[in-house]
Formats: C-alpha cells, structure tokens, sequence
C-alpha cells in the first residue's frame, strides 16, 4: 500500500497544481484588470474629525503656560512688544480658552505677554515652541467647509460629469482646404478617448495655476471650491485620458488637495482620488 502511494504522490500533487493554475486564471478573468492601489495617508479623513479644546494660559507665568499648552497638543507664538521671557504673565491669547479646533498637528495659539514686575528679563527670548505648528482650523469652519464642498459637489456634479465623460471633445475631421487641428502626443494611447488639442493649457500648467490659486486662498469660497472641483475633475479625466504630462499633474494636485486639507480640513477624499488617478496613469506609463 506504501510502494502505491508513493507511486501516485507525483501525479497527485500535479493534478494539484494544474487545478490551483486554472482557478488563479479564472479569478483574474472575472475580476478583471485591477488599477494599483496607492498609498493612502495614514486612517485617511475621519468623518467626524479629533477635536482640540484650547486651555485657558491668561494670567499665568509664560514659563508655565508654554507646558500647559504643549500638553494640550497646542504649539504657540509670541507676538507684541513684549517677548517670550520666562517670568512674564500671558496677557491674551488667540484662539480664547475653550475655543474647540481641529487636531492637525499642532494648532497654534498666539500670546501676547505683560512683563513681569518681579523678574528681570535676561538673555534670549523664546518667542514660539520649538516644534512647528500648524495653522488653526475652527471646527465651526471645519463643518461649514464640508457643507459648502457637499453643495458645491452637488451645484458642479453635471459640470463634472459632463468633464469627466469627455473634456473637450475632438474636433471632427476637416474639410478639404481647411486648416488640420494639432493634437499633443499623449503619453499612452486609451483606446476611443479624445486626444489633447495642442491650443488646449498643458495639465501641467492648469495644476500649477490651481495650486497658484489655492496658495493664495485666506479662507474657502463656494466660487473657490466650484472652481477647485471643476479643475480637479478635468486634470484628472485628462491624466486617465493619457493625455500629456498627467502624472505631473496629479502630483501637485495631491499637494493642492493635501494644502486645503491641512488649512481648512477639506479636500481628502478629492485626494484619494488623485493618488488613484496618479498610481493608474503610472501602470500604464511603466
């Protein structure tokens, strides 16, 4: 029984073999091609985001509300006449006490200082952490910044889809005596999708323009925000469209999209797109 079963073991584990090939083959032809999942920041977006409560530091020695604020998870800045000297008394502070804000990293709160009556001001003043901080986010703003980009996304939603089936279409072929449309060479070919008009603004220069913008944005408008997503669907229609320079384009859409998050907590979900977008256009360019 023995001499039998080594005798079958080969054939066994070929037929083995030969049945796990056959449903690895027919798992990949009814799933499909997959595009490349990029990497995503880390837990992404919460839906509802971690909140900070700003403490109360008026009043105490400059030396013990740098402690009290750090502990609370608050970077902070010195600003006025008066510098940051150990004994001297926090006169205000922006944001107030009990002012909830959005954890991104490390809010900073500003101090204004009284100089202290008791203790002389030697040395170097220590007018900010020694950390950077971050911009504050109210979470007042925060919440009104989702509404506004959940109605924009709503008012733009036939703008963007009409962009996304096909930005400019391709200009019919034409006739005899007139003159030919020049085309930019894309950087893969997808089969039926309109080609670059050369007059058309490069992906690369219309995500720096975006970027350009943002960077000068003190805080978000619904013109800003219609005008972000608008420009958000087209590069990245045309970047899955092969069209010229696209990955660029992507990589400083995802800092756009990662800069309005950080400022004004909006815009990752419009993030994860692009670096799906980017990780699929780079699949086809390899």
């Amino acid at each position: 029984m023995a001499s039998r079963l080594v005798t079958l073991a080969p054939r066994l584990i070929a037929l083995i073999v030969i049945w796990l090939l056959a449903a690895a083959s027919w798992t990949l032809a009814a799933g499909g091609p997959q595009t490349p999942q990029p990497s995503t920041p880390a837990a992404g977006e919460p839906t509802t985001p971690e909140v900070l409560v700003v403490p109360d530091v008026r009043r105490q020695a400059y030396v013990f509300s740098k402690g009290i604020l750090q502990d609370a998870g608050f970077a902070w800045r010195v600003e006025g006449p008066v510098g940051g000297y150990a004994g001297n008394t926090v006169l205000s502070q922006v944001p107030a006490a009990g002012v909830r804000v959005v954890d991104n990293g490390a809010p900073t709160v500003v101090l204004r200082l009284k100089r202290s009556g008791e203790y002389d001001e030697r040395g170097v003043p220590e007018n900010r952490s020694s950390y950077k901080g971050t911009a504050v986010v109210l979470l007042s703003n925060w919440q009104a910044a989702q509404e506004e980009e959940a109605a924009a996304t709503t008012e733009t939603q036939s703008v963007a889809t009409t962009t996304t089936s096909a930005p400019p279409a391709a200009s019919p072929v034409p006739e005899q005596g007139e003159e030919s449309v020049a085309y930019r060479k894309p950087d893969f070919v997808v089969e039926g999708a309109p080609r670059e008009p050369a007059d058309e603004m490069p992906l690369p220069q219309r995500a720096r323009a975006l970027e350009k913008r943002a960077a000068a944005l003190a805080k978000p408008s619904r013109r800003f925000v219609n005008y972000w997503l608008y420009q958000h669907s087209w590069l990245v229609t045309g970047a899955r469209f092969g069209w010229q320079g696209g990955d660029d384009a992507l990589q400083t859409l995802i800092q756009v999209d990662r800069s309005l998050y950080v400022r004004f907590g909006f815009g990752v979900r419009s993030e994860r797109v692009a670096r799906r977008t980017l990780a699929y256009v780079e699949s086809r360019k390899s």
